[in-house]
């Protein structure tokens, strides 16, 4: 079977590549180019384009529209129009955004995604290799977004609200400046991009570069370099071409510390511990030790800042793997992660330094170097140390990678990943490498790749193999895709992530590892209406997965059918119809009561859930799923209701309902999972975010509740409050009180 299947897939990437060369119209186009000439004078950044460099520069507009449709350019009274300069220190950027002035402002908050109101961005590719890039976005009321984009952004996604679009890294810090101004007919923008911020090759006269406006009341997306209706507009494959008339300089200094103090108190009630006082000092430091290849530091860190986890009601048999929040793991971190599929990754960040509950183990220091070697090569290098608690041996943690691209947008990458145990015998370590080689057509439509890795452990030499392959197929219509990966029963990723892998046995009360295979497959076709007055898209498609075992063991399948409507208004309608085949290998509860038994359960499904308008000040999205479940049934139902005060309050709650019902010895179980969030934005730089967890199946109650004031750029006060309640007790388990401030330095 497996022989089989491996051979379906190798002859559809052939068929595919074929396909794809032949398919590939926009390769010889001529893309669009901006002369750029430096400035005359000082720059204030004030939202004023009337300084002399602005009159002495040539202007560009004539964007185009790149969704809902991709074939026009976007209306006279729509129009962009978009200046450059520079002068030693600066990118300047100036920008006339043309249209009335009912804006759809979704927060004064920084680093929110772009999509759900108006804003202008760039998209800046210093060594235009369409590999890794720079987003840096403005709405109308000046408030800021800057993100790192890799060139994996893929295809344009229906994103549920607050989900960051894929290949993207919207927590990515810096410094930057801008102002706008607002009028009746427009609103202009100035922006000043140090050079410091930017990571670019010496001499290099030109970048990669698109700009683009999101105009939220017409649902529309409009790019100066025209980017196909199937990409986002972010993809760093339709960048057009800056030309310096002297290329910039390297940086002579470029070091930033950042210095921080920290005070709190805190209570382990629920172990009946007194309270606890903690005063603690730390520094990050960044070093550019070439104008595109950073060193970055962190002595002591503490992420108390960060906002805790969601909850997840959890109803699969694994565990469920949480979004990576903390910044210094999120810089730069797609150099370490873009390996493996998303069920399979070798490199997981939040393995180190915290423990499987998401509580922190406290890390001594840690280094990092990423960037560019040259304009072919980058690499990642990453050091970890944690300190021994109770709980857990000291470790050292080590990730290296690289990607030499080749071609025009294709890659070969590797990676190398070490884990040590400090303080005890040298053999307790676990050891990853592995290359992997990634084709991508030059108009990004088709991919094929193809990975293999072996792991090294104590006594361990056979069955430690991990694969992974496999093709996709993106066109304005047509979307397909399919993946083969495998793992044997002794490849272990103490850095990484497989979900599948292990099995509990709720008899045994143990966790079993198995090695196993994963096949996937999705595909899908959209009909773009005519007219898009009421409707922009039918969306028809599917997605089937089969996970084996080494011995060819049925493990798991999955056929799903769906549907989705997307509408000219931002709403969409899904639905979806799902068949399921499980060989539950060992017996497990979902309920607290007689475990099911092994064997193999076969159930159907369906679901449906609509979400409104996003411009609207009052939104909800709803979804009800019922069917089967394993030899029972279950009723899952969501609600999400939000108000906006538009620009400075966000009012929201997650309703989530999931009730079990299985034949009687099993029992029957009611999950409930409600979690409101406020969040008050004072001022661009002052903000009050509560973020509140019911889940009765964690029995876990808990407040969050964080002022931010960031009182010059990138330096910040932080006043956070924390509390925790056992929901079948009603009795506080945990409360603490932080206070933390860290300045930025640039020396």
């Amino acid at each position: 079977m497996i022989k089989n299947k491996i051979f379906i897939v190798s002859v559809l990437s052939v068929l595919f590549l074929f396909q794809a060369k032949g398919q590939n119209n926009d390769e010889n186009k001529i893309a669009r180019s901006y002369n750029l000439k430096a400035a005359v004078g000082n720059i204030i950044v004030d939202g004023n384009l009337n300084e002399e460099s602005w009159s002495n520069v040539e202007s560009t507009s004539d964007f185009k529209m790149s969704f809902p449709v991709d074939d026009r350019l976007a209306e006279q009274a729509n129009q962009t129009h978009v200046k450059l300069t520079y002068d030693n220190q600066f990118l300047y950027i100036g920008a006339i955004c043309f249209g009335p002035d009912n804006y759809i402002i979704q927060t004064l908050k920084r680093d929110n995604t772009l999509q759900a109101g108006d804003a202008f961005g760039i998209v800046i590719d210093p060594v235009n290799e369409r590999t890794n890039g720079f987003v840096f976005g403005v709405n109308p009321m000046g408030v800021q977004t800057e993100m790192l984009v890799s060139g994996q952004t893929g295809r344009r996604e229906i994103l549920e609200p607050g989900r960051t679009p894929r290949g993207v890294n919207i927590a990515w810090d810096n410094k930057w400046y801008s102002e706008v101004k607002r009028y009746d007919d427009r609103w202009e923008i100035e922006i000043a991009i140090p050079f410091k911020t930017l990571r670019f090759d010496d001499g290099k006269t030109t970048w990669g570069i698109n700009f683009f406006r999101i105009d939220a009341q017409s649902n529309s997306i409009h790019t100066w370099e025209p980017v196909p209706l199937e990409f986002p507009e972010i993809d760093l494959g339709y960048a057009g071409q800056l030309n310096w008339d002297n290329p910039p300089q390297k940086v002579k200094s470029n070091i930033s510390l950042i210095p921080y103090v920290l005070s709190g108190i805190s209570r382990d009630i629920e172990n009946n511990t007194p309270n606890k006082t903690e005063f603690q000092t730390g520094i990050d430091g960044k070093v550019a030790l070439t104008s595109s290849l950073n060193f970055d530091l962190t002595i002591n860190p503490n992420f108390s800042q960060v906002e805790i986890d969601e909850q997840v009601t959890n109803l699969s048999l694994f565990n469920v793997r949480l979004p990576e929040k903390r910044l210094f793991f999120l810089e730069n971190s797609d150099v370490f992660e873009d390996f493996g599929i998303p069920p399979m990754k070798p490199f997981f960040s939040r393995r180190i330094g915290l423990d499987e509950d998401g509580s922190p183990i406290p890390i001594l220091f840690g280094a990092r170097v990423s960037g560019n070697i040259n304009k072919d090569l980058r690499i990642g290098l990453m050091n970890m140390q944690t300190r021994k608690t109770n709980d857990f041996f000291a470790q050292n943690y080590t990730a290296f990678a690289f990607h030499q691209q080749v071609f025009s947008r294709s890659v070969i990458k590797g990676y190398l990943h070490n884990r040590q145990a400090t303080n005890i015998s040298y053999d307790d370590y676990n050891r990853n490498a592995g290359l992997e080689f990634l084709y991508r057509s030059e108009d990004g439509r088709f991919q094929n790749f193809a990975g293999y890795s072996k792991s090294f452990n104590p006594g361990e030499n056979d069955e430690n193999y991990f694969y992974n392959f496999g093709i996709g197929y993106d066109s304005k219509n047509i979307s397909v895709y399919s993946n083969l990966a495998g793992v044997g029963v002794n490849y272990i990723a103490d850095m990484g992530y497989f979900r599948g892998q292990e099995y509990y046995d709720a008899e045994r009360d143990t966790v079993i590892r198995i090695g196993m295979h994963h096949w996937y497959s999705r595909w899908g076709y959209t009909i773009y209406a005519n007219s898009h007055e009421k409707i922009i898209s039918h969306e028809i498609g599917g997605r089937y997965s089969y996970d084996f075992g080494t011995d060819k063991t049925l493990l798991n399948s999955d056929l799903e059918v769906n549907y989705n409507l997307r509408f000219s208004n931002t709403s969409v309608v899904t639905a979806a119809i799902t068949t399921t085949k499980i060989n539950l290998l060992y017996p497990y509860s979902f309920t607290g009561d007689t475990p099911l038994p092994a064997g193999i359960y076969n159930y159907n499904s369906g679901e449906i859930g609509y979400e409104s308008d996003q411009r609207d000040l009052f939104g909800f999205g709803s979804r009800v799923l019922y069917g089967g479940f394993y030899n029972g049934n279950r009723l899952q139902t969501q609600l999400n209701l939000k108000y906006r005060v538009q620009p400075w309050g966000n009012f929201a709650v997650m309703l989530e309902y999931n009730n079990l019902q299985l034949p009687e010895i099993y029992g029957s179980r009611t999950l409930f999972n409600i979690t409101p969030r406020i969040d008050f934005n004072f001022s661009r730089n002052l903000f009050w975010t509560t973020f509140m967890q019911y889940e009765t199946q964690s029995d876990n109650f808990n407040i969050n509740s964080r002022i931010q004031w960031r009182f010059k750029p990138m330096s910040d006060i932080y006043l956070v409050y924390t509390d925790n309640y056992s929901i079948e007790n009603r009795i506080p388990k945990y409360r603490a009180l932080m206070l933390k401030v860290n300045y930025w330095l640039n020396l």
